[in-house]
């Protein structure tokens, strides 16, 4: 009682400060100490209660559906705004992207194009997930307040319908009967149960009508939520699969460059050692003579023919000796011939008169002279006769 009177109270002033005359205060006072005797006869079990199952579990269904609308509401309310925090991130992150990303580099305009493309897709994607879906749950859940205080009307208009009934029962049931109280008894009582009524079918019109609704709401929100981030991922991908060929063709470039680095040194290193062993090699001393005509050396004597055909069998072991016939001493004397010519005379004569047994070599000539070439040549030759 004292809950029910600190609460009448407040309602009072409520009243008052909204220009209330003070009849209508008196007369709304009146019902509401009326509603709270009945209410505490009921709880003590005093008075009957009218009872209604089917409205009880409707308006359990209504309770469930607004706590369930409220809680998805505030989600998606916290999608949004993570969606809004994701958006900023990703501008921050392009935009640090776009600065660091170097003039030179390859793709530099493809770059910059995918970050105010992808700003733009951000800012897209949130305007259309607050138009399909968090303008739709908002709409939705504006229906539940206004219904909620009508439940509660209706509760208050019961509650007076038992209070009038109740009142028009004990009359009847008096020793004396008044016909002025029974039939003012009588009208407040109808006029209550009218009231009650009316209020009472239309809620039972709406309440089961908003039950059904959530199911549609729940499928044209999250179908939209859907289709809108689908869409938005796709785009989002074809631009995230254009800066990853970007990336790669930036990688390709820089292998590139690097390899042409490192190939210019090699190649002058090659050039230089080229140079060096070109410079290196031993000329052939018949390139470093000098040029000119060539300079006739002294005259040797004559070997005689004893002294030629001891030098062959000395020089080729068991070969058979040859007639030689030497120049006449009082011959008219010529111009002495060259040493290269005389040398290639004389091993092409000792070569073919004495045949070269397998196995040996001639010594004696200089490397690179005419005699050397000449018994190479000859020792080949007989070498491969010998064989045969």
């Amino acid at each position: 009682m004292a809950e029910m009177g600190k609460e009448t109270g407040k309602e009072m002033g409520k009243e008052m400060g909204k220009g209330v005359t003070a009849g209508k205060l008196a007369s709304t006072m009146q019902k509401r100490l009326t509603r709270a005797q009945e209410k505490v006869m009921q709880k003590l079990g005093k008075a009957d209660e009218t009872k209604d199952t089917a409205f009880e579990e409707t308006v359990s269904n209504f309770n469930k559906q607004m706590a369930e609308g409220a809680r998805l509401q505030r989600d998606l309310r916290g999608y949004m705004t993570a969606v809004k925090a994701m958006h900023e991130a990703s501008k921050r992150l392009q935009d640090c992207l776009a600065e660091m990303y170097e003039p030179d580099w390859f793709g530099k305009e493809e770059v910059d194009s995918m970050a105010e493309d992808t700003d733009m897709l951000w800012i897209d994607f949130h305007q259309k997930l607050v138009d399909s879906a968090l303008i739709n749950m908002d709409n939705y859940m504006a229906q539940f307040p206004d219904i909620k205080n009508r439940i509660s009307k209706r509760d208050r208009k019961l509650v007076d319908f038992d209070s009038a009934r109740h009142h028009m029962a004990s009359i009847q049931k008096g020793k004396k009967k008044d016909e002025v109280k029974i039939a003012k008894a009588e009208e407040e009582l109808g006029r209550a149960q009218k009231v009650f009524e009316e209020i009472n079918t239309e809620l039972q019109d709406e309440l089961p009508t908003l039950w059904d609704s959530r199911v549609g709401l729940y499928v044209t929100t999250f179908q939209s939520l859907a289709g809108v981030t689908e869409k938005f991922h796709n785009e989002m991908g074809k631009l995230s699969h254009n800066l990853n060929d970007v990336m790669g063709k930036l990688e390709d470039q820089r292998h590139i460059k690097n390899d042409s680095k490192t190939k210019t040194p090699a190649k002058s290193e090659d050039a230089a050692n080229h140079s060096a062993e070109s410079g290196s090699i031993p000329k052939s001393p018949s390139k470093s003579r000098p040029s000119g005509p060539p300079v006739p050396r002294p005259p040797r004597p004559s070997p005689s023919k004893e002294g030629l055909q001891n030098d062959a069998i000395d020089l080729f072991g068991d070969a058979a000796t040859v007639s030689m016939t030497t120049p006449s001493h009082d011959a008219t004397p010529t111009q002495a011939p060259s040493w290269d010519s005389w040398e290639v005379r004389t091993s092409c004569f000792l070569l073919t008169q004495f045949p070269v047994p397998s196995g040996h070599f001639c010594f004696g000539a200089p490397y690179g002279s005419p005699v050397s070439s000449s018994l190479l040549c000859c020792f080949r030759l007989r070498k491969a006769t010998f064989k045969q």
